[in-house]
C-alpha cells in the first residue's frame, strides 16, 4: 500500500485518527510536497526528495508497460476514467487497464463497497489506483485492502484528473522551482486557498513546535 503525505494531509492526520492510522500504516509513505521535505531536513536532517503522486503514477506505469502488467483505476467520473482510457491507449499500449466509477455520495454503504470490492478482484490488477481525494481514499484502501485482489495499492487523488486532462497540472517550471503548490492556487484558487493559506501556517506551527519540544 502506497500514499502519499503533504502538509495539509498531515494536519488533517492530526485531527481524524482513522485518517492517520491509514497513513502510518502504508508500506511506502511518500514526500508529496516541499514542505514535508523541508520538515524532515528541519527535524531529523535528512535530505529527501519529493515525489509527486503524478510521478509515482507514470512511473508505474511505465513498468507496467514494460512487463506487460495489469491496473485499475477505481474513483473519479466515467467521463474522467474514459480519458484515461484513450490516453493509455496511446501512450502505454502494452498496459492492460481496468475501471470503475464509484457512486457519487459521501458514505458507501455495505453493497457499494461489495461491488467496488467485486470489480477490483474480476480484473486482479498488479496496481490499483485509487482516486477519490484525501482523506477518503487511504482510509478507504486501508479498511479494505485485506479483500482487495492487487499486489499494490495506490492512493493517487488528482492525478486522475491531471492524467485524463479534466485539470491541468501546474507546469515543469512551476514544479522545478518548488512551487507546484502555488501553481494549483493559481489555478484554482476556491478550492485550494484554504489548504494553503491557512494550513500552510498551521503545520509551520506544528513543525517549529515538534522542533523545540525537550528530548524524551
Amino acid at each position: 500500500m502506497i500514499n502519499t503525505i503533504n502538509q495539509y494531509s498531515y494536519c488533517m492526520a492530526e485531527k481524524d485518527p482513522k485518517f492517520k492510522q491509514a497513513l502510518k500504516s502504508s508500506c511506502i509513505l511518500l514526500p508529496d510536497g516541499v514542505a514535508i521535505v523541508a520538515a524532515v531536513k528541519l527535524l531529523n536532517g535528512q535530505n529527501i526528495k519529493k515525489i509527486a503522486g503524478a510521478d509515482l503514477h507514470q512511473n508505474l506505469l511505465e513498468e507496467l508497460n514494460r512487463t506487460g502488467g495489469s491496473c485499475f483505476y477505481m474513483g473519479s467520473s466515467e467521463n474522467t476514467l474514459q480519458k484515461i482510457e484513450d490516453r493509455l491507449e496511446g501512450e502505454y499500449p502494452n498496459v492492460k487497464a481496468g475501471f470503475y466509477s464509484p457512486p457519487f455520495k459521501a458514505q458507501f454503504t455495505k453493497t457499494d463497497n461489495a461491488q467496488i470490492i467485486q470489480a477490483v478482484n474480476a480484473f486482479k490488477p498488479d496496481v490499483l489506483f485509487i482516486g477519490m481525494t484525501a482523506p477518503r481514499q487511504e482510509k478507504w484502501a486501508y479498511a479494505h485492502k485485506d479483500q482487495l485482489d492487487a499486489k499494490t495499492i495506490c492512493s493517487i487523488g488528482a492525478v486522475f484528473d491531471f492524467y485524463a486532462g479534466t485539470v491541468e497540472r501546474p507546469s515543469a517550471i512551476w514544479i522545478n522551482l518548488g512551487l507546484e503548490w502555488l501553481g494549483r492556487l493559481v489555478k484554482e484558487p476556491r478550492r485550494m486557498w484554504k489548504r494553503y493559506i491557512y494550513y500552510g501556517p498551521v503545520f509551520i506551527y506544528k513543525v517549529l513546535r515538534e522542533k523545540v519540544k525537550p528530548s524524551a
